[in-house]
Formats: C-alpha cells, sequence, structure tokens
C-alpha cells in the first residue's frame, strides 16, 4: 500500500425533522457575520447568495425559536444575538472535542500519517 498523508474531514449537525439546525457552516455563517456585520458581505465571503445564506439562518432560527442575528445598533447591518454567540461558541467546541477523537481514532486504526483538516480552508 502507497503511503498516504490523508485530511481527516469531519461533517457534523443537528438537525430535526424540520432541518438543519446547526453546522460548521452556518456556525462559519454566523462568525462572518459577526466578523464583518453583515449578512450580505458574510454571505459573499463564504461564496453563497444572500437569499441562501438568510435561509439557512432563518431555518435555524424558526426550529430554534429564537433569533440568531439582529439588526445591529445604531449602524446598517447585523449582529450575533447572545444565543447566536453561545451557540457558535459550544459547536465549536463540540466541533473541535469530536474531531481531536476522531484523529486520535484514525491515527490507531490506520497507518497512514493523518492530519486535521487545516482550518484556513473551512473558513472564509
Amino acid at each position: 500500500m502507497k503511503d498516504l498523508s490523508p485530511l481527516l474531514r469531519v461533517h457534523l449537525w443537528f438537525e430535526t425533522d424540520q432541518g438543519q439546525v446547526m453546522g460548521l457552516g452556518r456556525v462559519q455563517l454566523l462568525e462572518a457575520v459577526d466578523r464583518l456585520g453583515s449578512l450580505n458581505r458574510a454571505a459573499k465571503a463564504m461564496g453563497m447568495s444572500y437569499r441562501a445564506a438568510w435561509g439557512r439562518i432563518k431555518q435555524s432560527e424558526e426550529i430554534l425559536g429564537e433569533a440568531l442575528v439582529e439588526t445591529a445598533e445604531g449602524r446598517k447591518g447585523f449582529q450575533l444575538t447572545p444565543l447566536g454567540r453561545d451557540l457558535a461558541a459550544s459547536f465549536r467546541r463540540f466541533f473541535a472535542e469530536v474531531e481531536s477523537f476522531a484523529l486520535t481514532a484514525a491515527r490507531k486504526e490506520f497507518t497512514w500519517t493523518v492530519t486535521a483538516y487545516p482550518e484556513e480552508k473551512q473558513t472564509p
């Protein structure tokens, strides 16, 4: 067998019968809104349309029954609600823990040099 050096990619999300609640893509979108102060700029940075970004956030908000983003005070644009900020941070911690476990397990199971998928490839 060839000497491989694969990257481990972990895809995790939470969903209900109403659809996806939270996943890495949603977290990246929320973080981009927080960083850029604009849903439109966040969507563009992630290579998606404003409509697609708005739809994903609205779907999560409808399932949760609470807002994740709100109009920014005193300026145009959006900011995260406390819930949006908390969920993004919680998912990041959860994802890091699961990814770390998966990386350790893969390294024990396979003879390959397995590395984590670089974060800079995941976020705009």
